[in-house]
């Protein structure tokens, strides 16, 4: 019940209550009148005496009395009745910025016979502010159990957007009360609906009580699914790219992500799916409306790095290779440092989501001193979910190893990576990011394990181990952030055993110890050659900050980072290899993109690093 004295907006009133109790909706004449300057032929002047500039500037744009303005024979008795609904007009748009209680003075000025001015004179009094808010639900949201129900209504009430102790606007309130509802319908409840809403305002105390009921509705789930649009790929591709599983929660972000998840498959070049919000709730039909991407893809690309300078790569994707539902995807890289042929042939997902893949790769990679090459084959299969990915695979690698040191013993292949190795593996990541690939909090991980005995000289077995992590962290209330990264690496095997240069470490560039050049952390064999090593650890400490915000808004960061690393043939001869330095980050669709300069405290060299994209 509203107390004595007080305006009321009831469910489904557009514009605030005056102070009289009734609420108005004044309807803005701007269209009907060039505001910008009066007319050639205007029987009067507008002036709008306020000292708040807004407030000055809403009334002279919107009330009503522009649109009589070029009725020249008006008489008296019609311009008081204009004037006394110009006053009424002003209070309902203050009103809508929260004024309930104004001073309102119309007057006429202007010697007779002269074009005369009207005077709209506002005194806004003391602006309205909440001081409560009671938000309530009904339906499935407040009679559930499910720990998630209840995440939903305190996330709901914790990011109410208009609360106690702001002021009340119009726009403020719809606003807050639309996100309300786009917050409950967004996730779980696409039915749900505002049952009631109440801003009960006191124009004499200038306070507002705000009242709203949200109706959540039953439940929803998904259910079968139906595919339009399938011709080359089979109807069940698009529901197993997608991860969306009948019986899963109505989530319209997974909705989103999923669309996007099929449109960047390569299977599809768009993707549409939608529920039928009148369907049975336990299980409502998921309806997918897909258009197929061309059997083949072919694609040129060009960029440059600091580690390898300038690139050129050729991509060529065939979906349907050789006829079958296998993809076929081969690419060439060109560049100074690491120049590379691979074929990639993967299955379609199975029901279960897993797929055999096997790969066939040649690579050189030049880091100034040694240049290794190196021959890979791998069969296994592996599977991709939102936030980990799984890998099991045989794997062959073969590494010849050259360059202008002496390699007069099987020693020395060894210590340089010059040999070959059969093994079996397993890798692991898992991403637990806000927002890819852009994150702003979370984490990832990622390991993994292989085992095998290498092929050339004596057979020895080996066990290998890598383990990486990264964590970003809000600091100063979210406003930048910590970058921190890690990596760790270990091959378990014999002295003697010549295992390729591919299963061994070496760090330095851009993306692990920036101040050193791209994989020249490693053991040094004289004359400043660097061959790789049996263990490896890296670490680094990143702050980034947002710069130039008014000019660039969302656009420039800022970083100081240190990175520190170390390579070795045992634990206890690592030693730390330390980076200093700054950067930018340019904010992309695509990623980041990363213009470093960094001091090398070993190396007592500044170098430039550039690296775009986020991965992990």
């Amino acid at each position: 019940m509203a107390l004595p004295g007080c305006a009321l907006l009831r469910p489904g009133d557009d514009a605030p209550a005056g102070a009289d109790g009734r609420a108005e909706t004044s309807q803005t004449a701007a269209s009907a009148t060039n505001t910008g300057g009066a007319p050639a032929a205007s029987a009067f002047d507008i002036r709008v005496e306020s000292a708040d500039e807004d407030l000055r500037a809403l009334v002279a744009r919107h009330n009503d009395l522009q649109r009589y303005r070029a009725i020249t024979d008006l008489d008296e008795t019609e311009m008081a009745r204009l004037m006394a609904l110009t006053e009424r007009d002003a209070r309902n748009l203050l009103g809508t910025e929260g004024y309930f209680n104004p001073t309102v003075r119309v007057r006429r000025e202007g010697a007779p016979g002269t074009r005369p001015t009207i005077v709209i004179d506002i005194e806004p009094g003391e602006p309205t502010t909440i001081s409560a808010v009671d938000i309530g639900f009904e339906g499935d949201i407040a009679t559930s159990g499910d720990p998630d129900a209840t995440a939903q209504r305190e996330g709901i009430v914790d990011n109410w957007g208009l609360a106690e102790g702001r002021r009340f606007t119009q726009d403020r309130w719809s606003d807050a009360k639309t996100g309300a509802l786009r917050r409950l319908v967004e996730r779980r409840y696409p039915r749900g609906r505002i049952s009631y809403s109440l801003a009960d305002v006191s124009a004499a105390q200038a306070r507002a009580k705000l009242g709203l009921r949200l109706d959540s509705g039953p439940l929803f789930r998904l259910g079968p699914a139906t595919v339009q649009g399938a011709q080359r790929y089979p109807p069940e591709l698009a529901e197993r790219l997608s991860w969306l599983k009948p019986g899963d929660v109505y989530d319209q972000k997974k909705l989103v992500d999923a669309q996007q998840r099929l449109a960047g498959s390569g299977y599809y070049d768009s993707a549409y799916i939608s529920i039928d919000p009148e369907g049975d709730p336990a299980a409502t039909p998921v309806s997918y409306t897909v258009t197929e991407a061309k059997r083949h893809r072919v694609q040129l690309g060009v960029g440059y790095s600091t580690d390898g300078g300038p690139r050129v790569s050729l991509e060529h994707r065939d979906n349907t290779a050789l006829g079958t539902t296998w993809r076929a995807t081969s690419k060439l890289h060109l560049d100074r440092k690491a120049p590379l042929l691979q074929t990639e042939l993967t299955s379609l997902p199975d029901a279960n989501g897993w797929r055999w893949a096997g790969l066939a790769r040649y690579m050189r990679q030049d880091d100034g001193e040694l240049v290794t090459t190196s021959k890979t084959l791998r069969v296994g299969r592996l599977k991709t979910e939102e936030h980990y990915d799984r890998n099991f695979y045989l794997q062959y690698d073969h590494a010849s190893v050259s360059g202008s040191a002496t390699r007069t013993s099987t020693a020395t292949d060894a210590l340089v990576g010059d040999g070959a190795a059969i093994s079996a593996n397993y890798a692991w990541t898992g991403r637990y990011f806000d927002s890819l690939p852009l994150p702003s909090r979370g984490y990832g991980l990622g390991g993994e394990i292989g085992a095998g005995v290498t092929t050339v000289g004596e057979r020895k077995p080996f066990l290998r181990l890598q383990g990486r992590a990264l964590g970003i962290v809000p600091v100063s209330g979210g406003a930048s952030r910590l970058a921190l990264r890690t990596e760790l690496g270990a091959v378990l095997a014999s002295d003697a055993a010549r295992l390729p240069s591919t299963y061994l470490f070496r760090t330095g560039g851009d993306t692990s110890v920036r101040g050193y050049g791209y994989r020249r952390i490693g053991i040094p064999l004289g004359d400043s050659f660097v061959g790789p090593g049996r263990y490896m650890a890296v670490g680094s400490v990143e702050w980034q900050r947002p710069i130039m915000q008014d000019r660039f808004p969302g656009l420039l960061e800022h970083t100081l980072f240190v990175d520190v690393g170390g390579v070795a043939n045992r634990v206890g001869d690592l030693r730390a290899h330390w980076g200093v330095g700054t950067g930018v980050r340019l904010i992309t669709p695509v990623g980041p993109m990363q213009l470093d300069i960094a001091y090398g405290l070993k190396s007592k060299a500044f170098r430039l690093h550039m690296n775009v994209g986020f991965t992990f």
